[in-house]
């Protein structure tokens, strides 16, 4: 699938996704709640910014794992701008990476640097979405990046790997647009998720 080399572009795509949803948030809806169990807004923002740092060292320095600290910003940091500039950085990585795929050690194992951007394009898409809901605007996922993700997130989210992770998928009609089968089959309810009063399907860490 050619979709299968084109993940530092589809990071890129969720990344500015994402970004819009957190141009809806306001200090206000810091606390509100999110799709995500135990999670509120703050807390998504602040993780989603921790994952795009995860990735922006996984890409450069070919090693997945925490950022350094100094590169968290100061103390204090307003979550969306600590999510603005993480991301900011993770942006301009995939836009200087060359074509050549690298390997990224996680664990024991090894992936290509496409993989784990292909994985990261899923997560942030997700959490997007998760918190354009959390805003009340329910952005939907734009279609031409979720009818690529789409396909690819059985292979990236098995049976073995959604524990922890995801929630079971939930049922949408066939008609459904790429866009909330993907979330769905990700464990959120495109359209039974109500503005401010969530019910939470996903579970901690998701």
């Amino acid at each position: 699938m050619a979709s299968l080399t084109r993940g530092l572009q589809l990071l890129a795509s969720a990344v500015r996704y994402a970004l819009a949803g957190a141009g809806l948030v306001t200090p206000p809806l810091l606390s509100c709640p999110t799709p995500c169990a135990d999670w509120d807004l703050e807390a998504l923002l602040d993780h989603v910014s921790d994952s795009a740092g995860v990735l922006h060292r996984a890409i450069t320095a070919g090693c997945a794992g925490p950022a350094p600290l100094s590169d968290d910003g100061p103390p204090g940091l307003d979550p969306v701008c600590g999510l603005q500039r993480q991301t900011a950085r993770l942006l301009a990585t995939c836009a200087a990476a060359g074509p050549a795929p690298r390997l990224v050690a996680i664990g024991d194992r090894e992936l290509t640097t496409n993989m784990v951007a292909l994985a990261g394009a899923l997560e942030i898409t997700v959490h997007g979405w998760d918190i354009s809901v959390a805003c009340g605007a329910r952005q939907p996922v734009p279609p031409g990046l979720a009818a690529i993700l789409l396909p690819l997130a059985p292979l990236l989210i098995t049976p073995a790997t959604r524990p922890g992770l995801f929630a079971d998928p939930v049922p949408v009609p066939g008609q459904a647009s790429p866009g909330d089968q993907l979330v769905a089959f990700l464990g959120r309810r495109p359209r039974q998720a109500e503005t401010r009063t969530l019910r939470p399907h996903t579970m901690p860490g998701c």
